[in-house]
């Protein structure tokens, strides 16, 4: 059953830009209130009826957005000054107006929809994939340890929505930090039994240029990610894992056991 509309119109200013190198601007816009509503709600309804505050017709907004429960990770913006996920984020929780921006990590396409190509380029870098030989059925793979599956589960749940590299201060246009949803995935996939086998691929490419040493540790990362993958921690435990690399570059990987 849809509530009601009570009467209440909900503020919203939102920061637009028509094309990938123009100039953005806000406009203003009122949408009918109903309790339980999301961002994405609002962005529907200005779809419905794309009018601003003062009653000029202009074009709707767009956004990305699929699955609407906060697993796709593809509806991300800034809202009210903070990263996050328009989808679970809920009209009464927010303040009016309420702003709309487009993440400013990665390249505006239109409005509020950005090209977050350079956080897939990163996991290409570091081979964020379990290797396999062919496409015939390999049967069943080797069994990871509960204890280690259980904390392994929790950086499977990134949903590559690019909201850490937005809080981070070290990822911008101007620097090559690959950020931290890359770099805990390098530690997910360095655990797995058969990812394992190109750990030192994945732990040599973040010792470069972009990688663990352009990390400030400013925990932005953890407070922001919506899934509450424990970032940091994966990142301290790379900072030991590559030291041991570096060892083992140097020496050769016989005088060192993992």
């Amino acid at each position: 059953m849809i509530a009601a509309n009570t009467g209440r119109m909900v503020k919203v200013e939102i920061l637009r830009q028509d094309t990938t190198s123009g100039n953005g601007y806000w406009q203003k816009f009122e949408v009918p209130y109903r309790h339980g509503m999301n961002v994405i709600s609002i962005l529907m309804e200005i779809q419905k009826n794309p009018v601003t505050e003062n009653g000029e017709k202009t074009t709707p907004v767009a956004w990305d957005m699929n699955c609407l429960e906060e697993v796709c990770g593809a509806c991300s913006m800034v809202i009210n000054g903070r990263p996050r996920q328009s989808c679970s984020t809920l009209v009464d929780q927010l303040t009016e107006p309420i702003k709309l921006e487009p993440m400013k990590t990665f390249p505006v396409i239109r409005d509020l929809q950005v090209d977050r190509e350079r956080m897939f380029n990163a996991l290409k870098k570091v081979k964020a994939w379990v290797p396999i030989d062919g496409t015939y059925d390999l049967g069943e793979g080797p069994r990871m340890p509960e204890g280690k599956r259980q904390w392994a589960y929790e950086l499977s749940k990134c949903m590559t929505c690019g909201v850490c590299m937005e809080a981070c201060p070290n990822v911008s246009e101007k620097a090559s930090f690959i950020g931290p949803a890359p770099l805990s995935q390098v530690r997910l996939f360095n655990t797995h039994p058969t990812g394992a086998m190109i750990k030192d691929e994945r732990l040599n490419a973040i010792m470069g240029d972009g990688g663990l040493a352009n990390c400030g540790n400013s925990q932005n990362c953890v407070a922001a990610c919506p899934k509450g993958i424990p970032l940091t921690t994966s990142i301290a435990s790379l900072n030991r894992a590559t030291t041991v690399q570096m060892f083992r570059n140097f020496f050769g990987s016989d005088h060192f056991v993992d």
